[in-house]
C-alpha cells in the first residue's frame, strides 16, 4: 500500500534534479500515479500461468532480476509457482513456466501496459502520459517489454518511472542502501545511467527519501503536482474517472467483467423507481461503479476458485469492502460514497460484513447498492456456478427480504426490471412488424442493436 504514491515522490524529485520543465513535470506526475492502472488486466492470466497467488507474485518479482537466470530467478519460481499443488503437478507447472517464460512475460506486460495507457486516455490525460505508461517496463539495453525499445527510444518519463518504482520497492523491503545499490547494479541494463546518477546524487545529499516513511505520504504527493498545470475536475471528468476505474476493477477476472456497470444499471433503476432526485441517482451510479475497488486487493486464486472457500479465504473476501472504504475515503468529496460503497455487504439483520451493521445503521443508499449488487452477482456466471435465470434470482432474493435486504428496494428493482423487459418485448414486436412491412436490412440491424442495448442495460 502506498507504492505508487512513494514512487511518484521519488520520480518527481529525479525530474526536478534533471531540470524537466513544469509542463513535463505535470505529465510525469500523473503518469507516475497511474503507472499501474492496467495491472488488474493481466491478473487472471498470471494466476492461471502460475497456479498461485498472483498478487504476491507481482509484489515479489520487483525484487528479482528476472532478465537473468540465476539463484534469484530460480528461488522465485520455486516459491511462487503452483505452491499448493501436489509434487508432480508442481514439477510439470514449473517446467511449463520455464519453457514459456519469455513469451508469457512479454504478453503479460503488453496487456498491462496497453490497458494502463488506454485508461489514461479514457480519463482525458494527454498522450505523453499514456505513452509513458505504455513503455513503463522497457529497459535501457532493449531487454524489456513490450516493444524491446532501447536508450532514447524509450520515453524519458518511462525511464524515470521504471527507476522510481524499483527504488521504492527496494527501499521498503531492504532499505536505502540496497535501493541505491540495485540501481547501480542495473545501471546501463535496466536504467538510463544519467538518471541513476541523478538519483544517487539526491540520495547522497539526503534529498531522495525525505518523508517517504511518514504516515500521510499522500498529502506530500498531492503537493508535488505543479500548480501551474493543476487539473480541476468537473462533472464530466469525474464520470470518466469513475467509469475508467470500474473497468480497472472488472478487468481483474473474466467472471466480474461488466459487474460494476451491471450494478450501476440496477442501482439507477431502483433509485428512479423510488423517486430519488437526479443528484442522488448520480451519487448511486458512481458508488456502484466504484463499490468493488477493494477487490483489487484479493487474489484471483480466491476470486476464481471453483470449489468452496476455506475459512481463511472467506476472511480475505470479507476484507474487500473495507479496502473499498479505505481507498474512497481518501478522495476529497467521496467521503459519503466511501461509507456507502464500503457497506455494500452489510445485512439488515447484522449478518453481513465487514462491520456487521444492523438495520438502524444502514442508509437507504447502501440498501439500494446491496440489492443491486446481489442481483447482478446472481445474474452473472461465476467460477462455481452458471448464471441463474431472472425468476430464480428474484426467488432467492425474496427469501432474504426483509430480514437481510430491503424489501422496498427489491420491489423497486423487480418493478424496474419488469418495465425494462416489457420495453424489450415491445421493441421486438415492432421489429417484426417492420420486417413484415418490408423494412430494409439496415433498419432491421439498427432496431436489433437498440434491442440488444436494452437487454444489456438490465443485466
Amino acid at each position: 500500500m502506498g507504492h505508487s504514491v512513494r514512487s511518484c515522490m521519488i520520480g518527481m524529485r529525479i525530474a526536478a534534479e534533471i531540470g524537466l520543465s513544469v509542463a513535463q513535470q505535470s505529465d510525469l506526475y500523473h503518469a507516475l500515479l497511474l503507472k499501474d492502472a492496467g495491472c488488474s488486466s493481466n491478473s487472471s492470466k498470471l494466476f492461471h500461468i502460475l497456479s498461485a497467488d498472483e498478487i504476491r507474485a507481482k509484489r515479489d518479482v520487483k525484487l528479482t532480476d528476472w532478465t537473468r537466470v540465476g539463484w534469484d530467478s530460480l528461488n522465485y519460481a520455486l516459491t511462487h509457482v503452483a505452491t499448493g499443488a501436489p509434487f508432480l503437478e508442481r514439477v510439470r507447472t514449473l517446467v511449463r513456466v520455464a519453457a514459456r517464460q519469455q513469451t508469457e512475460s512479454s504478453a503479460l506486460v503488453k496487456i498491462r501496459c496497453e490497458r494502463g495507457a488506454s485508461i489514461a486516455r479514457k480519463i482525458g490525460f494527454p498522450e505523453p502520459v499514456a505513452q509513458a505508461i505504455q513503455s513503463l517496463d522497457e529497459h535501457w539495453n532493449g531487454g524489456g517489454y513490450p516493444g524491446g525499445l532501447r536508450h532514447e527510444e524509450i520515453p524519458l518519463f518511462s525511464r524515470i518511472m521504471n527507476l522510481s518504482q524499483t527504488l521504492e520497492v527496494f527501499l521498503v523491503n531492504r532499505g536505502t542502501e540496497a535501493a541505491i545499490q540495485v540501481a547501480r547494479i542495473r545501471c546501463g541494463r535496466w536504467f538510463d545511467p544519467d538518471l541513476v546518477r541523478a538519483a544517487a546524487s539526491l540520495a547522497k545529499r539526503g534529498q531522495l527519501w525525505n518523508g517517504l516513511d511518514q504516515e500521510h505520504t499522500i498529502d506530500h504527493a498531492l503537493a508535488l503536482e505543479p500548480e501551474e498545470c493543476r487539473l480541476l475536475a468537473n462533472e464530466e471528468t469525474i464520470e470518466s474517472i469513475c467509469q475508467a476505474f470500474a473497468e480497472v476493477v472488472d478487468a481483474k477476472s473474466p467472471f466480474t467483467y461488466g459487474h460494476s456497470n451491471g450494478v450501476a444499471d440496477a442501482a439507477i433503476g431502483i433509485s428512479r423507481q423510488l423517486g430519488l432526485p437526479q443528484e442522488d441517482i448520480t451519487f448511486m451510479r458512481r458508488a456502484a461503479l466504484l463499490h468493488d475497488v477493494g477487490k483489487l486487493g484479493v487474489s484471483n486464486s480466491i476470486l476464481e476458485k471453483p470449489s468452496s472457500l476455506t475459512n481463511d479465504e472467506w476472511e480475505v473476501i470479507k476484507l474487500h469492502p473495507y479496502y473499498s472504504f479505505e481507498v474512497l475515503r481518501r478522495i476529497p468529496g467521496f467521503e459519503d460514497m466511501s461509507v456507502t460503497a464500503g457497506a455494500h455487504h452489510e445485512k439488515l439483520n447484522g449478518s453481513g460484513y465487514f462491520r456487521q451493521w444492523t438495520a438502524d445503521q444502514i442508509s437507504l443508499e447502501t440498501r439500494i447498492l446491496t440489492v443491486a449488487d446481489i442481483f447482478d452477482a446472481l445474474s452473472a456466471k461465476r467460477p462455481y456456478r452458471d448464471a441463474l435465470p431472472i425468476e430464480k434470482v428474484f426467488g432467492i432474493m425474496k427469501k432474504d427480504a426483509p430480514q437481510a435486504i430491503d424489501a422496498q428496494c427489491l420491489d423497486a428493482l423487480m418493478t424496474y426490471h419488469a418495465g425494462a423487459r416489457s420495453s424489450v418485448q415491445e421493441s421486438s414486436t415492432q421489429d417484426l412488424a417492420r420486417l413484415s412491412a418490408g423494412v430494409g436490412t439496415s433498419s432491421i440491424q439498427i432496431a436489433s442493436e437498440e434491442k440488444n442495448e436494452a437487454v444489456v442495460s438490465v443485466r
